[in-house]
């Protein structure tokens, strides 16, 4: 081996066991494919799918390849919807699936959907509901805590590769995962998580509320606080909130609710 492939792999050797980086990530870094090719005989990379390269060989996760993404690859995608929902202890009113569901302004690369995982990867398009800031960089949560916020309805919680993972916060996540009704998602099951979240700060819903561009999952977010009435509710200003005009059909054959000219099933307790 030459001197200049030692540098090369003493460099490598200081990522985290068990991060994933790309062909065109280590190409951007100076590993050539002759390079790669060399690591990867000698068993200090390993190819789980194609164009694509990991350390170490233990259990490969879905959330060392959503900490990679984030932290390694620097690609602005974010856990939410489902996905963080369940990550933050809400999963017994939703029970959990076996996909997980990524935002950000750009698809995930393809290799992502090749790796040898039982989950899935769902990505959505984060702009068409919130102009989203550039993200503020994952870090582990200090010791002893959980989690922490960022900025912008967004946390850090700490995870594999003793990382960071960056995702929506609960309030974020709701929005998010209020804009898969009535396609994706059960207005009985949002029912019952919505009854559940009494505990979320009025604060940032207020912002998430304020930076919605979706009118539908806006009505939908107050059809379902008026059921549930919990105290945070009281401390949002609506006066800030764009409702628009008109009707919206979202269940054929439902009832239309009058507050906010949505249409609902009729089988859910308390409507009329």
């Amino acid at each position: 081996m030459t001197s200049h492939s030692r540098v090369k792999l003493n460099q490598l050797q200081q990522l985290p066991d068990g991060t994933l980086v790309d062909a065109a990530w280590l190409e951007r870094h100076g590993y050539s494919s002759s390079l790669r090719h060399q690591y990867v005989k000698a068993g200090w990379l390993n190819q789980p799918a194609a164009r694509v390269y990991r350390r170490g060989n233990g259990p490969l996760t879905w959330q060392a390849v959503v900490i990679s993404l984030q932290s390694f690859m620097d690609l602005d995608l974010t856990i939410g919807g489902r996905t963080a929902l369940e990550e933050q202890g809400y999963a017994h009113y939703l029970g959990r699936t076996r996909k997980v569901h990524l935002y950000g302004p750009e698809k995930l690369p393809s290799w992502v959907a090749a790796l040898p995982l039982d989950v899935t990867f769902a990505w959505h398009n984060s702009l068409r509901l919130f102009p989203d800031e550039p993200p503020s960089p994952v870090a582990p949560p200090p010791e002893g805590q959980p989690a922490c916020m960022l900025p912008g309805g967004f946390m850090a919680t700490g995870g594999a590769l003793h990382w960071g993972m960056r995702l929506a916060s609960p309030e974020r996540a709701l929005f998010q995962l209020l804009d898969e009704l009535p396609g994706q998602e059960s207005f009985h099951q949002i029912d019952k998580l919505v009854e559940g979240l009494a505990t979320l700060s009025p604060r940032r819903l207020q912002i998430q509320l304020e930076a919605c561009r979706s009118v539908k999952v806006k009505r939908l977010f107050f059809f379902f606080a008026d059921r549930h009435r919990h105290n945070w509710l009281e401390r949002i200003d609506r006066s800030k909130v764009d409702l628009g005009h008109g009707k919206r059909m979202l269940v054929k054959g439902g009832k239309l609710d009058p507050t906010y000219l949505i249409t609902v099933p009729g089988d859910l307790d308390g409507i009329s």
